[in-house]
């Protein structure tokens, strides 16, 4: 990948950036800077008609192919995109899942059927999506899957069990669910990739309270609902390589974004630091330093893993350090917001500012748990990145 921006490049950077100053304004104005982890119950509904807004400018799905809705963006533009979208201050995404997981899982595993009912919605910010894969006691292990489903004499799909950890099912439409389709299977094997609706009989959803005070995550519960027989996404029973290529998409393209508010976050520190007349003590001096060449690091070992992938669908060995590298470094940036804060850290603020950093330290704690331990990551790191023996597992 060539990072030396062309003037095609820089052309298409002003184009956003005066987008996002025209629209990010009047009554999306409020937004700005909101909504990102931690932050997740500010403004939905206007959140989602921020998502409709971008639509209606072409910035959705920016890195889908035409075909499909998108704006058919290189990976270099991409970056361009999210970097101007953060920079300008542009609110924690509503369709993120649907647009960066589920709608490049259709394009690469769907029926045509399925994208012509399904992508369209994800486009036009009208569809929201919820992922189903965490359940309660499985841990890290995405292939310890309790829930179960069973196909009815009609064909559709009638499925029962829990999941757990859910983001923002509380505004989501649909779900897109992993379960157990072959009684006695263990592990990757006889599981089902299902698309389901939420409202309907026999699903309860209960937002989790979290530290932070905020509500993502969600507690899902299914009792012999429904999945329409024509929603299953692949083979029956095929459904872990279905929900492989979901996660190899979720460590690609969607990781640049992710950056781009954690540079806003360590803006907030800095500025949090000048303030409080921290900035001249060397000791946070260099914790700033070090928070910003791992950013650095960061960007370009996203790019790396990105190049010459133009899809996000197959990443290389890379791609397998990046959960592992970031998390460490989001939890350290929280411990860093506080200890600039200082006693301000520690009491219920109204100030946007303060505010935001007590819930980037709150929400980091979780940083290395959810999506895979870090112990989980270095056995991934070991195991299918070194080449080494596998754990001895019990």
């Amino acid at each position: 990948m060539d990072l030396k921006p062309t003037a095609q490049d820089e052309a298409f950077r002003a184009e956003i950036a005066d987008w996002m100053h025209r629209h990010l304004s009047g009554e999306f104005a409020p937004l700005k800077y909101r909504g990102g982890p931690g932050d997740e119950e500010a403004w939905p509904e206007l959140r989602k008609a921020w998502e409709q807004e971008l639509a209606r400018g072409g910035w959705t799905c920016v890195g889908w192919p035409q075909a499909h809705g998108g704006r058919g963006l290189s990976i270099e533009q991409q970056v361009i995109f999210h970097e101007e979208y953060a920079r300008a201050g542009g609110p924690g995404r509503m369709g993120h899942i649907g647009e960066g997981l589920l709608g490049p899982t259709l394009i690469a595993y769907g029926t045509p059927d399925q994208r012509a009912r399904f992508l369209p919605g994800i486009v036009a910010g009208t569809t929201y999506w919820a992922q189903g894969y965490s359940e309660p006691s499985a841990g890290s292990d995405l292939a310890n899957v309790q829930t179960k489903c069973w196909q009815e004499a009609d064909g559709s799909w009638r499925v029962k069990g829990q999941k757990v950890w859910t983001s923002l099912a509380h505004e989501s439409d649909w779900i897109f669910v992993l379960a157990r389709s072959e009684p006695g299977s263990v592990g990757r094997h006889g599981l089902t990739f299902l698309l389901m609706p939420l409202d309907q009989p026999g699903i309860e959803i209960r937002p989790i309270r979290q530290l932070s005070g905020s509500c993502e995550f969600n507690e899902v519960f299914f009792d012999a609902a429904v999945a329409k027989a024509d929603d299953v996404v692949g083979a029956p029973g095929d459904g872990w390589k279905v929900a492989m290529g979901l996660l190899a998409v979720e460590r690609g393209v969607s990781t640049l974004g992710q950056q781009m508010h954690f540079a806003h976050e360590l803006e907030l520190v800095i500025k949090a630091a000048k303030a409080s007349g921290l900035a001249g003590d060397a000791l946070i001096r260099d914790r700033i330093a070090r928070a910003w060449s791992g950013l650095r690091v960061m960007r370009y070992n996203a790019l790396r893993m990105l190049a010459g992938d133009s899809h996000g669908m197959s990443l290389g060995r890379e791609a397998l350090i990046y959960k592992y590298y970031w998390s460490n470094w989001h939890r350290d940036l929280g411990e860093l917001a506080m200890d600039v804060l200082g006693p301000l850290g520690d009491v219920p603020s109204d100030d946007i500012d303060v505010l935001r950093l007590q819930q980037v330290y709150l929400f980091s704690r979780a940083d290395t748990i959810y999506g895979g331990t870090n112990e989980i990551q270095l056995n991934l790191i070991a195991e299918r990145g070194l080449g080494m023996p596998r754990e001895a597992r019990g």
